[in-house]
């Protein structure tokens, strides 16, 4: 039986410049449309997923492209709405060797976060639905997004929704003056699979370990409906060159994938949202170390394409995992 899933979260619109280029001396922007939860919901959606996605655009033309785009990939668009307030935006200058990118974000007063939520009937969004997705992103634009976030695990819950949370912390968004610490446990208590690094459990739950392992278990006591964590690893030799893996706690294990040397790479961004999509697929579909190598592999793929999101199939993604056709020219 074909899953449905339902993402929630800004999309932007992503200005890069050209090739390497820095942005001194870009004249010319190339122009894509991405948001972390949206790019989960895409490469589900190249998967044979269901997929909707439940945003807010300004009520002018270039809510209509993004609209558009992600109808052209495939994304429920039934859940759109138009809100007071501009498109976001963030500017990209993608690294090359020990060059690192770089990343300015332009989303205050964005019609994402002005959204309050209260046209949306989640009863409606979530009928039918196997699988919620949601980011640390949305919560930290505003008190608004940080409420409609509640709202929509609540309601997810009653459902009885398989729930999962990319933490996401970044420093710099929590802008309107409320903490993490402040918002994020209530959000992880309705949050079965969560995806959290070192700095994720310490800045949103208020955990301090030696190790993952252990911080893993310290999380499952303080938040027992947690089924679930994960994190990738990431080993930086360059811009251009990466090291790729990621790690599993599946309440009695702490699974580890296979590692991936990634060269060349062509564009980071997504890699972590195309991580998350494998993961939620594997869960839906497969046992767990199968699903975490998915996962992985379907990141690891994300890092051959331009753009925020991972246009693979699943035929690509199970070939990686089996080590078939790497790199070969398929006729």
């Amino acid at each position: 039986m074909t899953k449905k899933v339902i993402t929630l979260g800004e999309v932007m619109m992503r200005l890069s410049t050209p090739g390497n280029e820095r942005f001194l001396q870009a004249d010319q922007f190339n122009i894509v449309y991405g948001g972390a939860e949206a790019n989960v919901s895409i490469s589900l959606a190249q998967w044979g997923v269901k997929s909707y996605h439940v945003t807010a655009f300004p009520d002018h033309d270039l809510g209509q492209v993004a609209t558009n785009y992600l109808r052209q990939m495939g994304v429920g668009i039934d859940y759109i709405f138009t809100s007071e307030g501009r498109m976001g935006l963030y500017f990209l200058e993608n690294g090359a060797m020990q060059r690192a990118s770089k990343i300015i974000y332009d989303r205050f007063d964005s019609a994402f976060a002005n959204f309050d939520g209260a046209e949306v009937d989640w009863d409606l969004v979530f009928d039918g639905a196997d699988w919620f997705h949601w980011t640390g992103i949305t919560p930290a634009l505003s008190q608004r997004a940080a409420d409609m976030t509640l709202a929509a695990l609540k309601a997810a819950s009653t459902k009885g929704l398989m729930i999962s949370g990319d933490i996401n912390y970044r420093r710099n968004l929590w802008q309107y003056g409320k903490r993490p610490l402040e918002v994020m446990p209530e959000l992880i208590r309705y949050t079965q699979v969560i995806v959290a690094g070192m700095a994720d459990f310490e800045n949103c739950m208020d955990i301090t370990a030696e190790d993952y392992e252990e911080a893993c278990i310290q999380a499952k006591k303080d938040y027992p409906q947690i089924k679930y964590i994960t994190t990738t690893e990431r080993d930086s030799i360059s811009a251009s060159e990466n090291g790729l893996s990621a790690i599993l706690w599946n309440g009695k294990n702490l699974l580890t994938s296979k590692k991936y040397n990634m060269t060349h790479i062509v564009d980071r961004v997504g890699g972590g949202d195309a991580y998350m999509a494998g993961l939620i697929y594997g869960l839906l579909h497969l046992l767990d170390q199968e699903a975490l190598e998915f996962g992985v592999a379907a990141s690891v793929l994300k890092h051959s394409i331009p753009g925020d999101a991972n246009l693979v199939s699943l035929a690509e993604v199970n070939s990686l995992v089996k080590g078939e056709n790497v790199g070969k020219l398929l006729r």
